[in-house]
């Protein structure tokens, strides 16, 4: 049967349905000696949890109970599990607008799928090295490269993992691909050296170094 690349690069290889997952999470309102402390965090963490305080304030009886109940579940989940999703969660506030429009359509025909293909293509993306799996988290086009440009990513200093994910989405899939084979002729000890030189150029000017650096 005839899929379409989007169909085939997703569902079959990484389960989108999994990558989809985000916590509705909501937060009681903070207890007045707790101010001082939301006073020093940084704006955006202080206004997502202010938005959860007004969510929670808006809320009715039944619907605090609900929440509390799932709360509770949640707590009683494995701590393993939990930190999954939380992961997974991240990597879903973290994908940019169109990666998110793709995945929930892959999703969507996934969800759509007989149970007997869903549970095939869930094995063959259990079957994944689990460093291929942890890569897809970075969405549909980061997800197709994550194992030729995981030697960039391996180690990589807390300070770059934002940079250098948003220099990797700046380039196109070939250029991607020229950058992963620079990242196998350079050795394990050059890579910091390569990062830093990739992030160091212009965003308009990165191809131009990439050609450079391939003819080095």
């Amino acid at each position: 049967m005839r899929r379409d690349r989007s169909t085939r690069r997703w569902p079959a290889r990484a389960a989108l349905g999994l990558v989809v997952i985000a916590l509705a999470g909501a937060a009681a309102a903070l207890p007045p000696d707790l101010e001082q402390t939301l006073s020093r965090l940084p704006a955006e963490a202080r206004a997502r949890l202010q938005a959860q305080g007004a969510r929670w304030d808006s809320w009715n009886e039944s619907e605090r109970r609900q929440f509390g109940q799932r709360a509770a579940q949640w707590e009683q989940r494995p701590a393993g599990e939990r930190g999954a999703v939380r992961e997974r969660y991240r990597a879903w506030q973290n994908l940019s607008a169109g990666d998110r429009a793709e995945v929930q359509a892959a999703a969507a025909r996934y969800a759509a799928l007989p149970p007997e293909q869903q549970q095939a293509l869930r094995a063959r993306f259990d079957a994944l090295d689990g460093s291929e799996r942890h890569g897809w988290l970075l969405g549909p086009q980061l997800g197709a490269d994550y194992p030729a440009l995981q030697p960039l990513l391996a180690q990589l200093p807390a300070p770059q993992h934002a940079a250098l994910l948003a220099a990797l989405h700046g380039l196109s899939a070939q250029q991607r691909k020229d950058l992963a084979v620079l990242v196998q002729r350079t050795p394990p000890q050059e890579r910091a050296r390569l990062r830093g030189e990739l992030l160091a150029a212009p965003a308009a000017s990165r191809g131009a170094w990439l050609q450079d650096a391939l003819q080095r």
